[in-house]
């Protein structure tokens, strides 16, 4: 009984074995209405090419400083 193994296709349904790309676009700046603007255009050309996206996934923009005290010898100071 091997006919229960074999998927019969609908007439007219091609399979689309077209290799997968995946994409990753990382994109930095200090001006965030720009980089909006941006991944609103690249995510509107996906969808005119109904091509399946994800994102954008924000990254923190904030810079953290850490303030050491340090020697001209190179040793730390207390």
């Amino acid at each position: 009984n091997g006919e229960m193994a074999t998927l019969k296709k609908p007439a007219g349904f091609e399979s689309t074995d077209a290799p997968v790309h995946r994409i990753r676009i990382t994109l930095t700046s200090r001006k965030v209405k720009e980089l909006e603007k941006v991944c609103e255009d690249l995510i509107n050309g996906a969808k005119a090419k109904r091509l399946k996206y994800k994102g954008p996934v924000r990254m923190p923009t904030k810079v953290l400083r850490i303030t050491t005290r340090k020697s001209p010898c190179g040793e730390g100071t207390n």
